[in-house]
């Protein structure tokens, strides 16, 4: 039996790890520790890579989400649609400001949200779309910003799961007005710890969400606005500068491993991701399947040594934390079924031929 754990990220960090030692001991020979050169240089090439003016670190994933709307003046009695099938996260920065997500179901061909639902749901209220580009998969951006275009909304990619890829030969987070991004460690690109960033080429927005993260100051002790402590400090914009130069070729790692399962897996009771027209749509942040029943699957994976892990196992409006949304999950039919049914499989890069091998012969094994 072959042991295959559901994430593992010690052979990427082994290939980097000398740059990743000198990089700590610099930072610290600097004595400079919060808004220095390591943050200014992670924040140019990340903005460069993703194909947009301005980067602006941040603490973490939703963060960035949260200070973007209030960059844009969003608030109490604002509505931002919101999709339905997302992790909690996308909501949670919109309540934070006061304003109501708008949830709406989605698409069961990408487990994105349905875009053909999304203008019933748009009211003179709303403000702005939060498009998630869930698993990896970039959204269907095209239509989004042309509906947002049609109603003057502001279009905000929420791309932390999809660092790299690629849509008509633009990367994610750069097709809205700005994108949030979360490093947290087991993402494509993650840091050793929480971060963040808002990219975008709106000097405006990217000025406000700086002063925003500063305790609302462009000056220190000059306080501008009712502002939070959130920004990228200079060991993790150091660490996460290093990773990025890697990310493609972990990317394509992932792409191959995805081509593999999508390839050889052939069990009529385990349903594949939906297929993508283009290859570097997605980055495979997670390999979802769909299983009838899936507590058995997991546990006849976990008996044969392949770790698993669910994502998301309950829909936000059947939350507690939401509570007031309870009677209205019937109303996101495709997202109960994804969170009823879907398994993440283990994809990593640094997965040897014989785990891939293993994870395909046993989820094949499966009856």
């Amino acid at each position: 039996m072959v042991l295959v754990p559901y994430l593992d990220l010690e052979k990427i960090h082994n290939e980097i790890r000398d740059e990743l030692t000198a990089a700590a001991n610099r930072v610290m020979e600097s004595r400079w520790f919060i808004n220095g050169k390591e943050d200014a240089k992670f924040e140019e090439a990340f903005a460069t890579y993703c194909g947009v003016k301005l980067c602006v670190g941040t603490g973490n994933g939703l963060d960035a989400l949260r200070l973007i709307l209030l960059a844009y003046g969003i608030g109490e009695g604002d509505e931002v649609i919101v999709p339905a099938n997302t992790f909690i996260a996308t909501a949670l920065a919109v309540t934070y400001v006061g304003a109501t997500p708008v949830f709406v179901d989605a698409d069961i061909n990408t487990y994105n949200v349905d875009v053909q639902q999304i203008e019933a749901h748009i009211t003179d209220k709303t403000k702005a779309i939060i498009a998630v580009h869930l698993y990896g998969r970039i959204a269907r951006m095209d239509e989004i910003c042309e509906l947002a275009k049609k109603y003057s909304l502001k279009v905000i990619e929420d791309a932390a799961q999809a660092h790299g890829a690629m849509l008509c030969g633009r990367k994610a987070g750069s097709f809205g007005d700005a994108a949030a991004f979360s490093f947290y460690p087991g993402k494509n690109l993650g840091a050793l710890g929480d971060a963040g960033a808002v990219v975008t080429d709106d000097d405006e927005v990217a000025e406000k969400v700086r002063a925003l993260g500063n305790y609302g100051s462009y000056q220190k002790y000059h306080h501008v606005y009712q502002g939070c402590n959130s920004r990228l400090d200079e060991l993790q914009a150091a660490f996460l500068e290093i990773k990025l130069k890697n990310l493609e070729k972990w990317n394509e790692e992932r792409r191959q491993i995805a081509k593999r399962y999508s390839d050889e897996i052939r069990n009529p009771k385990v349903i594949l991701p939906p297929a993508c027209e283009n290859e570097k749509e997605n980055v495979f942040h997670i390999y979802p399947v769909l299983v009838e029943g899936r507590e058995g699957f997991m546990d006849y994976l976990k008996e044969k040594g392949v770790a698993t892990l669910v994502h998301y196992p309950i829909p936000i409006m059947q939350q507690q934390a939401y509570a007031e949304l309870a009677d209205r999950a019937d109303l996101y039919p495709v997202t109960c079924r994804i969170c009823a049914q879907e398994v993440s499989l283990p994809l990593y890069p640094g997965m040897t031929k014989e785990q891939i091998d293993w994870v395909i012969e046993c989820v094949n094994g499966y009856k």
